[in-house]
């Protein structure tokens, strides 16, 4: 079944940037060009908000990265990176992400993910049950195949990698095995 975009629909992205990230990097050894991929996403629809959940760290390098998504009208929500005795390093939004998308649910005909997490498959069963058309983009390659299955529409951003994609751009020799 085609998914249905009109002009009119209002729509929410909520964007895992971390899953985003690590997948453009592991796989294409390239970042995101996450301006090109809200854009796609959006298609021509009314944004009613975009999101992008990100972790801060100590150094607070990543500040030019958080301006340039607000420059292009994605608003970001920050999170200390967490660091635990052992040494081990936690940076985790997915459960903010989902109560945001919740609670924006009712303004809103369409949401969009932008992730390849499996862990939100419950969070898209909940928005369709509230009537929300829930599309979700991600790398396929690295995306849960339960998410794509059960996303009203799936948007595989490696069909067009380049086009979202800055720098790199090619597969990793390790990921093509």
């Amino acid at each position: 079944m085609a998914v249905i975009k009109h002009k009119n629909q209002r729509v929410g992205i909520f964007i895992d940037t971390q899953n985003l990230y690590h997948s453009a990097k592991n796989i294409y050894k390239a970042k995101v060009n996450f301006d090109q991929v809200v854009k796609e996403g959006l298609a021509g629809r009314s944004l009613t908000r975009a999101v992008a959940y990100v972790i801060t760290t100590e150094s607070g390098e990543e500040k030019s990265f958080f301006d340039a998504l607000e420059k292009i009208g994605i608003e970001t929500k920050t999170k200390n990176l967490q660091i635990f005795a052992g040494g081990a390093k936690k940076g985790d939004w997915d459960v903010g992400l989902a109560v945001d998308a919740i609670k924006l649910a009712p303004k809103l005909d369409a949401v969009i993910l932008i992730t390849g997490d499996g862990d939100f498959v419950p969070l898209v069963e909940y928005l369709q049950n509230m009537g929300c058309q829930v599309e979700v983009m991600s790398f396929g390659r690295s995306s849960s195949a339960r998410l794509i299955e059960i996303a009203d529409d799936f948007i595989d951003l490696d069909e067009n990698s380049r086009k979202y994609l800055i720098g790199g751009g090619r597969r990793s020799r390790d990921s093509m095995l």
